[in-house]
Parts: structure tokens; sequence; C-alpha cells
């Protein structure tokens, strides 16, 4: 049965849409980032689509008597494959041009498991979490179609049921759905995150609390008709949600009670909007029924250009570079909408058409994929691959030397420098060098739980990390902080400002490895593609591009850093420093055939053997001067 349009709902999905593509673009303004809680644009959907998949069940329920099976899931069919198809066909190439080779696997993967509409199974197996770092991930954000297409298998059959069986218990069944499901959510959400966010049953609710509204609205006829109400409560809805969008963060618990705001919120502005509401017109205009007509579109496409933009350090930049993408967004979303997504949706071609234009297509698809899946199986590839391995250390953080010792605070990049550090021998002759990392503690955590150690107090760190700073920080007689500058960006932050305070006035000697070296897949993406190491015509031809993109990278960015430092005298050595040599302006990406570096910034074992021969000079100068 066709419901009436509601223009409002289009209105409200495009709130959605802008909320989720803003999250992810990371917009920044005077440094803040206003928009850190826009993945709660994913639950607005939920809801959404809980009404109106209900509505659609209930309406032809109460008229006919029966549901048809096949009529709905040939609806969601329509609906939901041919756009996504289309955006994994047009993403294939771009993932083999500019994918790593050892992240082609991982691509392909991901796309099989959306394909089956489980990818937050793989990506909750995977230990993948869903953040700035999932960037990485070209269809990550397909966990959220997975989680509806699961609802949409199981719902239906559950609601039949009930409905022909427990009719007059079914409210009372689905509250009872609700509040079990919100309670693992909020249990989950404390205890085990990624199972929280990812899985069905602790998203349902979400689902759920429009089914609710669904089902109020078949069996009185009706929503609202309290005038007064109507006016008030769609204001209040859309405050509530305008407050998680720009007040929630990652930190918290999500999803659990304090994702019923937005949820609420949402449940109002369906259950009261009425034409002569102020908040309901503002959502009927051309503008947001425009871009909600089109969210779907904008949700698929505007993961795969950011993770694609991401990887060729476009995204990198200012504003202008991020309106550029916002503009190939929404031009590719409407391509999808008018030549796909609504041809497709209408009832002019056939479902039998249909079904053999996407079965095709889900072939070429599949047959492209497992073509990536076997590379990972080509003998040279798989040679690389292990010396692609990053350096792993097993540290005892008890252990204290004679020597002077060095504190290496950061991510993933300060195990870097403590493998270039370790592998000088005359380094290690005068110096002993430990670093956090080895409890996988990122640079952000480490910088807030330093700065609680530093300030006397414990707000956020927890009590392992703040007794290992108070045991380590007095033995230590350099600090040094090293992370791949993209990320953090922590050295523009005021958190360092504060650190660097702190550290002057207990008179510690404070050392930055500034990492300003991105873009060594360009070695691999050759690799990829050629199945061989480059010829030295080929390697200086490569070595000169990469050199390029290392003077080149956020350049801005990184002279703020070292004008900072510089103005606080605090002693620097940068990547490039010791990776490059200007004169020949050229940066090494393979010695004596083996491979420096592991991925985009990460070096190899042969990488930190190779760099450690040109690091003591540099170090000793620093210290010394």
């Amino acid at each position: 049965m066709k419901l009436v349009y509601r223009p409002e709902i289009d209105g409200l999905r495009a709130i959605a849409v802008g909320a989720v593509i803003l999250y992810h673009a990371q917009i920044t303004i005077l440094g803040y980032q206003p928009f850190k809680g826009g993945f709660i644009g994913v639950d607005i959907f939920f809801v959404i689509s809980g009404y109106l998949i209900t509505s659609i069940i209930l309406k032809e329920l109460v008229t006919t008597g029966s549901f048809s099976f096949k009529h709905f899931y040939e609806r969601r069919v329509r609906r939901i494959l041919p756009a996504l198809l289309f955006v994994m066909l047009v993403s294939l190439p771009f993932a083999w041009m500019y994918i790593l080779p050892n992240n082609l696997l991982e691509f392909s993967k991901s796309i099989l498991y959306s394909l089956g509409f489980s990818s937050n199974f793989y990506f909750y197996y995977s230990g993948l979490e869903y953040s700035v770092e999932g960037l990485k991930h070209p269809f990550l954000h397909t966990w959220s179609l997975s989680v509806e297409e699961q609802y949409y298998i199981l719902f239906p059959i559950v609601l039949l049921i009930t409905f022909k069986s427990f009719r007059k218990y079914l409210i009372h069944i689905l509250i009872f759905g609700f509040i079990v499901s919100l309670g693992l959510a909020e249990w989950s959400s404390r205890n085990y995150p990624s199972v929280s966010f990812y899985f069905l049953h602790t998203r349902m609710w979400e689902l759920i609390a429009g089914s609710i509204l669904a089902y109020f609205e078949v069996t009185n006829g009706h929503r609202s008709q309290n005038k007064t109400l109507n006016l008030i409560f769609p204001t209040i809805g859309l405050i509530l949600i305008g407050h998680s969008i720009l007040f929630f963060n990652d930190e918290m618990f999500h999803p659990s009670f304090f994702t019923l705001s937005p949820i609420i919120g949402v449940c109002l502005l369906i259950w009261f909007s009425s034409k002569n509401e102020l908040i309901t017109k503002i959502l009927s205009t051309k503008l947001f029924v425009g871009v909600g007509l089109i969210s779907y579109s904008l949700y698929l496409w505007h993961y795969p250009i950011f993770v694609f933009a991401a990887k060729l350090n476009i995204s990198e930049g200012g504003i202008s570079k991020k309106i550029l993408m916002g503009v190939l967004i929404v031009a590719l979303s409407i391509i999808s909408y008018y030549f796909i997504e609504k041809p497709f949706r209408g009832t002019k071609i056939k479902f039998q058409k249909i079904f053999v234009f996407l079965f095709l297509k889900f072939l070429l698809i599949l047959s492209i994929c497992v073509y990536f899946l076997n590379l990972k199986f080509h003998p040279f590839l798989t040679k690389y691959a292990e010396e692609s391995k990053i350096f792993e250390l097993n540290y005892d953080y008890n252990k204290f030397s004679d020597k002077k010792n060095v504190f290496i605070i950061g991510n993933s990049y300060a195990d870097n420098v403590l493998n270039i550090f370790s592998n000088n021998n005359r380094l290690v002759d005068d110096y002993y060098f430990y670093t956090a990392v080895g409890d996988n503690v990122g640079a952000n955590y480490q910088i807030e739980c330093l700065i609680d150690f530093l300030e006397r107090k414990k707000l956020v760190c927890d009590k392992n990390l703040f007794s290992f700073f108070q045991t380590q920080y007095e033995k230590s007689n350099y600090i040094v902080f090293s992370e791949l500058f993209t990320y953090g960006k922590t050295f523009l932050s005021n958190d360092f400002d504060k650190i660097i305070e702190y550290l002057k006035k207990d008179k510690k000697e404070f050392i930055v490895f500034l990492d300003d070296v991105a873009g060594a897949h360009i070695l691999d993406i050759y690799i990829h593609r050629k199945g061989r190491l480059p010829n030295s015509n080929e390697l200086d031809e490569l070595e000169y591009k990469f050199f390029q993109k290392v003077t080149n990278w956020r350049k801005k960015d990184i002279k703020k850093v070292k004008d900072k430092l510089l103005n606080n005298n605090i002693k620097f050595l940068t990547r490039s420093e010791i990776f490059c040599d200007y004169s020949i302006k050229k940066c090494p990406l393979i010695k004596n055939d083996n491979k420096l570096y592991a991925d985009d910034g990460h070096i190899t074992n042969n990488g930190a053997e190779y760099f450690s021969n040109k690091i003591d000079l540099i170090i000793n100068r620093l210290i010394n001067n």
C-alpha cells in the first residue's frame, strides 16, 4: 500500500545526511570542530526507516489482512541495490590505482560482505573503529545499511506472526523490544562499545521507536491533532537533534541512554509535524526536500570520495578543497538519483529485467574482488608484504638503566622512532629508549593523561597509564614526542601549549620528532601494477615524486609548527631531514632491494636500520647543543 507522501520526512533525511557528511569532512571553524556529533545522522535514518517500513506493513495488514513479502522485498531491492552496486563499480578502478596491495584484501572483503548485508559483522571482527581512522576503508559506512537490511529481513516476519496471533499484545511486544534493546545498548556501550555500535540487537530500539509511532498512527488513523502541541514539539524535536549534532562527540557512550535525546527529537518531529507549523514548513521547502530525495546517494558517495581524497592527500588543505569535494559528492549523487535510483524504483522497468541487470553487475563486482583477493598470493607481492610489516616490540615499562633515559610519547609513529633509535649502536651505548605505544595507547589519549599527571589530577586518564607517567616521568632525562602530523595535529593544539608550560617548569629536556613524511605508497602502487621493483631510471622518477610530496605536504601547517617550536626554544628534528637528500631532491624508497616503507608513512625494519645510521649525529647535535 502506498503511503501518503510527507515532504518534512525528506527534510529530516536532509538533516541526517548533512550531519553525517559534515562529521566525516572534519570541518573546522576557528580551531573548533562544530559537527562532532554528526554521526548521530545515522540514528535519525534508523528511526525514519523503522517508521516507514512498519507503516507500509501494518497498513497492508489492516486493510487486506495479509502481507506480500514478495512485493516488500522487491521494493527493497529496487531501492537499495542499483545505486549501491553502481557506487561499488565506479570505486573499483580507483581502488586498483590508489589502495595499497596489502589493503586490497580488506577492501575486497568489505565489498563482498556489503553485498551480503553483513559488513557490520566484518568491520566488527576486523577490530575497526568507526572514527577518523576509519577513513581508510571506502565502504565502512555500509555497516548501517547492513543493520537496516537485517531489520528488514527479520522484522516483517515477527510483525506478521505477532499481528496474526497476538494482535492485542503487538504494542506491548514493540515496547518490550524497545526497552530490552535500549538496555543492551546502554550496557554494551560501557563494556563492549564496538558490539554496541555495530550490531542489530543494540540498534534495534532506534528502528522500533519509529515502528511504535507507525503503530499508533495506523491504529488511530491519524497522528497528533492537538494544535498547541503541534506548534511546540517540532521545535523541541529540532533543538534536541541540533544539540546532539553540535555537542555529542566520539568519546561518549553510543548508542546508549544519551542517544535517547536525538531519537526523541526525531519522534517528536514525525508525530507532531503539521502543515501550519514553522519547522514543518522549513523542512518541506524545496532545498530540504531536494537534499532528502538524493540523501541515499549522498550517503553512498560521500565516504568513498573522502577516503580516496585522503589517499591522494587532497583532503588535507584549505576550505576550497573541502568545497570542491562537496560539489563532486553532490554532482555524483544527482547523477545517481536521476539515472540510477529513480528509474529503477519506478514501475516502468519490469523486476525480471532489473534482477538480470543487477545479477550481471553483481557477478562483475564479485569477479573483480576475487581477482583482488588472489593478488595476495602473487609471490613477489607476498615477499614485499612480509617485508612491510611494521616494527613491534614487547616493552618492559619498569626497566630503567644507568644510561640517559629517553621517553617517547606518540602514536604508532613513535614506534618507528624507537626502532630507528634502537638500531643505532652508538645511541644505544649512551641512551635507553622506551615508550607507551606498546599498550596501543593513542597519541591524543597519552597527551590527555600526561596533562592529568602534570597537573596532578586524574580526570580522563586510567590508573595504569597515570601510574606509568608517575613512575617514568621523574626518571626520564629527555622526552620525545612523535606522531604523524596529519592525524592528531597535536602540535597546534592548546593541550600541547600546556605541556610545554609544565615541561619548562620542571626543567625537562623536550625534543619534538616532527613526522612530515607522507606519500610513500607511490612505490607500493608501482609494485602493485608492475609486479616488480622499479629499475634505476624508474626509481629516480619515483623518488623525485616522493620528494615533491614530502616537501609540499601540509607545507603551511608544518611551517606553523616549526615557528611555534622555535619561538618556545624547543629542539626538534623532522623526518624529512633524516630521510631526504635536499641536494639532489630525492627521498630513498628502496635500498639493497629492500623496501624502506611499510605503507604510506610507517617504515619497515629495513628502513629503521637504514635511517638509524643517519640519525645519531643529528640527535647528538640536538642534545648537546
